[in-house]
């Protein structure tokens, strides 16, 4: 239990404390964060009132517009401050000093402003969800062979662009380039995009660094994996399509990719862990893992206009990845390419296996030929002007729970 008052549904319940960035006015200097309830908790403020003494950090050492060198302190140390703040917050002894300080160390969530969390050096998006992969397949290409042939042995994935990584709630601007009306009789037209769609994703966020020429194994990936986030790739899909010949995504993705304003370290996912889905043909001995490494967190995505609000569009699961997180970060290192911490490795769509859980308006309306039907009486394909899309993910089971916040992003 608690001191503090907070709701039994929240996302940020004492099992969680996700870490990010705020400021609690224009002019004030970033610092480092936390979250319980519908409270930002101020870990600059928590130093310098001795709470974290012990740990014989450097005065001022919150007070950063990234959480990337909290990262770098390494998982021995941010756990053992995670069980602080479970520790200061429920309780006890040491809360009862906490509880006659929490002005200085407690604000409402919205009285401030929360920061994009991560210094992102590199990006890449990976392409991990059998059933988005296949229904993308079946549009494209022929039904029955959907999936390519290198899709079941390697974790497909490409380098995005790190620099248009936004954080939850900043506005999304509509992306010109070329499309053309059909391929086959490519007559290319430059202009806005008419097929803007979203993503329903989760990305991670590495935290250790390696070498040029450095590999990690599969079975020790989660030793340089610090926590996982919420991730839209806002897509233009008629952009995409032309330029997708034959190389892969390029500026139909780059305009924009929405992350939420909290990091979810992986010692508070632990207690939702669940097999993976079983892989067949069996994968190269590198990328084989023992024991359950996917995660069964809820993903929602729902879109708001300005004639209704939060109408459901998408239910999935992470769980449903058919690459899990170990395998993708051994893939990406395996010919020796080196990461850095607060690099992110995203998901790619993930998509249950029902027409209910597609992840993006793509496969929604079905490349555009099932439009969907809104609470105003309206249809979507793709995304209007105005539309809000609003992605959530929680993790619950046996009364913990475990949230990320939402990730919202609207298209002007």
């Amino acid at each position: 239990m608690s001191w503090l008052n907070i709701l039994t549904d929240t996302d940020f319940t004492i099992y969680n404390f996700p870490l990010g960035v705020f400021k609690k006015d224009a002019r004030a200097q970033p610092a480092i964060c936390s979250a319980l309830g519908e409270y930002v908790v101020d870990l600059d403020a928590l130093h310098e009132l001795g709470f974290f003494r012990d740990f014989k950090l450097p005065k001022r050492f919150f007070r950063k517009d990234s959480i990337n060198d909290y990262i770098a302190l390494g998982k021995n140390i941010t756990q053992a401050i995670r069980h602080r703040l479970i520790d200061i917050f429920s309780e006890g002894k040491r809360a009862n000093s906490a509880s006659k300080f929490r002005y200085l160390f407690l604000h409402q969530m919205r009285d401030v402003q929360l920061l994009l969390p991560l210094n992102i050096g590199d990006y890449t998006d990976f392409y991990s969800s059998k059933e988005h992969a296949t229904n993308v397949g079946s549009m494209f290409r022929d039904p029955d062979k959907a999936l390519l042939p290198n899709w079941l042995h390697i974790p497909i994935g490409y380098h995005g662009r790190a620099s248009s990584i936004i954080v939850s709630g900043t506005p999304i601007h509509r992306p010109n380039g070329q499309s053309v009306v059909h391929l086959k009789e490519p007559k290319p037209t430059f202009g806005a995009s008419k097929r803007v769609d979203f993503e329903l994703e989760t990305a991670f966020v590495v935290g250790r660094n390696t070498q040029i020429g450095e590999t990690i194994e599969a079975e020790q990936a989660e030793d340089y994996i610090f926590g996982m986030v919420l991730l839209n790739d806002w897509s233009a899909r008629d952009i995409q399509q032309w330029e997708s010949q034959p190389l892969g995504p390029f500026l139909g993705k780059s305009f924009a990719t929405t992350i939420s304003a909290w990091v979810v370290p992986m010692e508070a996912l632990d207690p939702f862990r669940v097999p993976s889905p079983k892989q067949e043909p069996a994968v190269l001995p590198y990328l084989e893992t023992t024991g359950w490494r996917s995660y069964d967190i809820e993903l929602t995505a729902s879109l708001s206009s300005q004639s209704f609000d939060n109408h459901r569009l998408s239910v999935s699961n992470t769980k449903y990845s058919y690459w899990n997180m170990c395998q993708q970060l051994a893939h990406h290192t395996s010919n020796g390419c080196s990461v850095r911490i607060g690099d992110l490795m995203a998901s790619g769509t993930i998509s249950a296996p029902t027409p209910a859980g597609y992840g993006s308006m793509l496969e929604l309306s079905w490349n555009g030929t099932k439009p969907m039907l809104m609470p105003d009486g309206t249809q979507r394909t793709f995304l209007e002007g105005g539309d809000t899309v609003i992605l959530r993910g929680f993790a619950e089971k046996k009364g913990i729970r475990v949230g990320f916040g939402e990730c919202v992003g609207r298209l002007n």
